[in-house]
């Protein structure tokens, strides 16, 4: 493994598993949560989610197709979490990752994501200096192997469209990353799942642990929302909740 290489991982290791920042995830997915929930993690990384979800009592399926982190989830997750070596997306295939290896968290499977945020303020200092060929399999295909589950987690730099185009049917709750420099892809996301069924949103911006607003929100305000945050804001998570027929 490379300089560069140990140095991502190790990068990545520093920020996600400090404990600043999974105490609160794992209260948060705690109150979100019931033990026994099956839930899947799109893009695991180095695991800090898979981890807090397997906490809160969920039963974990954990996606992550870039190395070194699946060889490190490998040997480090809980034996009670599945882990696949295999990228989501809108059909099984064999797909090319733009890998950085310096800010790896930001390795992306989809071909302009890298012209796209490397255009952004936040994205300026990273190089895209890679490519890994890795598997991809659908949300369909591991809802036929897993079964249907009560959360998905998505977060795959620019990916999530993909992933969703994946997906036959509404879930109980999603969530994706939402890049507040790049409104309009995240609009398109909430198209998405709007098509798949009712949807209300809530926020959760950066590693606060918590929903910004008291209440589930439509999808036009949610957007609207989105267009109005100012440049350089912080990324977070949106998450999607289905709404029931009364």
């Amino acid at each position: 493994m490379s300089l560069r290489v140990w140095l991502g991982l190790a990068r990545s290791l520093v920020i996600y598993n400090n404990p600043l920042r999974t105490r609160p995830l794992r209260r948060f997915y705690r109150g979100l949560l019931s033990p026994g929930d099956l839930c899947f993690d799109i893009g695991a990384h180095v695991g800090t989610r898979a981890r807090a979800m397997r906490a809160a009592g969920a039963r974990v399926v954990a996606l992550e197709p870039q190395e070194p982190f699946a060889g490190f989830l490998r040997h480090t997750l809980p034996h009670d979490i599945t882990l696949i070596q295999v990228a989501a997306g809108p059909q099984e295939t064999v797909a090319e990752m733009a890998v950085s290896t310096l800010h790896p968290t930001v390795s992306s499977l989809q071909p302009d994501f890298a012209t796209t945020a490397g255009a952004t303020p936040g994205f300026a200092h990273v190089v895209w200096d890679k490519r890994q060929r890795v598997r991809v399999t659908t949300l369909d295909h591991l809802i036929a192997a897993h079964g249907i589950p009560a959360y998905v987690k998505i977060d795959v730099e620019g990916f999530e469209l993909d992933v969703l185009a994946g997906l036959s049917q509404p879930l109980p709750l999603i969530s994706v990353e939402y890049l507040p420099d790049l409104p309009d892809q995240t609009a398109l996301v909430i198209e998405r799942l709007q098509n798949l069924g009712p949807y209300r949103f809530n926020p959760v911006q950066g590693e606060a642990g918590r929903f910004l607003w008291p209440d589930w929100r439509k999808a036009s305000d949610t957007i609207a929302w989105l267009r109005a945050l100012p440049p350089g804001t912080r990324s977070g998570d949106l998450y999607a909740r289905r709404q029931l027929a009364k």
